[in-house]
């Protein structure tokens, strides 16, 4: 059973969803209809969704930049108040154990949102005996919002010029009446922004952006829907395409790690790591019809050269895609591959990611 519940849980399992636990938060999994239409709403309109089981830590104190900057690969310096960054952080062995955004709030405030890993507690150690407050935060509940209809939908609503809020910012405004913290963030690879709203408002928040959205085509959307929009946009996931076993380097990363920045945890390890990369993050085209299996076998003359991380079928594009891993110097646009799962051997051809958008213009849009 979950350990946390979320304050939406009531309103999307009334929409019908199929529960299922990530983060130890209950998240929906599944909704009544086509998963392709829950796709189609976030490329062609506007999808919604819970995305309060992400870990939520707020840093604070003299010692707050130091923290925030020791525990990521970025230069945390360099993200202005107002401003967030994607950042991997890594065990001391230079690998993967968490990533997120970091959002820098005040000048002695950044609130870290992470993922499935150790953050939290990787904070409270480095805050002993430090000028340093380390709080979980599972009061604030997150929105994400997301598609080409997305600002639409907001900015009628918003206190804030959200047109104008650039990818990566944030702001401190109101929604339907509403204090909040939106930000031009989510994870679609679309125009999207996700609402960071306390637990007492976010039904009422939620409510009515399903009444305002009805007529752009607003869908709820779950994970189902979600890991066919990520696979077409080539974003990986912590725990999938990013794992212990890898470095920011094998999943094109790299251009997060700062080279100019002082000490962070696993910086002499990572960078020993590079250019010793054992797997490159890719794309496949399969010669199937249908979702392939998630962890198949891929081969060349039998050979094994790497694995399938999450598979995925699209009806708009009409092809059956995965992200993979493998051998990098069969990561090349065009190499004939065999996949063999234990329910679908087919023949697969290695693809660039993204498969859609790869110049990333409806992300960056305005």
């Amino acid at each position: 059973m979950a350990k946390r519940i979320s304050a939406l849980d009531a309103t999307v399992r009334a929409l019908g969803a199929e529960m299922g636990e990530w983060n130890d938060m209950a998240v929906a999994f599944a909704y009544p209809c086509d998963p392709h239409l829950e796709h189609d709403a976030i490329r062609q309109t506007v999808g919604m969704w819970d995305t309060s089981a992400l870990t939520k830590i707020h840093v604070r104190g003299p010692d707050a930049l130091a923290a925030v900057d020791y525990l990521v690969t970025r230069d945390m310096s360099r993200i202005p108040v107002g401003k967030a960054g994607y950042c991997p952080i890594l065990k001391d062995d230079g690998h993967f154990c968490d990533d997120g955004y970091i959002y820098h709030i005040a000048e002695d405030h950044f609130l870290v949102v992470s993922s499935i890993g150790p953050a939290r507690e990787l904070l409270g150690e480095y805050a002993r005996g430090r000028n340093l407050d380390v709080e979980g935060d599972d009061d604030t509940h997150v929105i994400t919002v997301q598609g080409p209809k997305s600002v639409e939908l907001l900015d009628a609503h918003a206190g804030a010029n959200l047109r104008e809020l650039v990818f990566c910012h944030h702001v401190n405004t109101t929604l339907l009446g509403k204090d909040m913290m939106i930000s031009r963030t989510g994870y679609s690879g679309e125009r999207g922004y996700e609402i960071y709203v306390g637990a007492d408002q976010v039904v009422e928040v939620w409510q009515g952006l399903m009444e305002h959205g009805q007529p752009l085509g607003l869908r709820p959307i779950s994970f189902g829907g979600l890991e066919m929009v990520h696979i077409e946009s080539g974003l990986m996931a912590y725990g999938a395409e990013a794992t212990e076993e890898n470095t920011p380097w094998e999943v094109d990363f790299g251009w997060a790690v700062s080279r100019r920045k002082g000490d962070f945890r696993g910086k002499q390890a990572l960078f020993e790591l590079e250019g010793k990369e054992k797997v490159k993050l890719y794309g496949i085209i399969a010669d199937h019809d249908d979702v392939v299996d998630h962890g198949a076998e891929l081969s060349i003359a039998g050979e094994a050269v790497g694995h399938v991380t999450t598979p995925a079928y699209s009806r708009r594009l009409g092809k059956s895609l995965a992200l993979v891993h493998l051998i990098p110097s069969t990561a090349v646009e065009g190499t004939a591959l065999e996949l063999k799962g234990p329910n679908v051997q087919c023949s697969a051809k290695a693809a660039p990611i993204p498969f859609v958008d790869p110049q990333r213009k409806q992300l960056h849009a305005m």
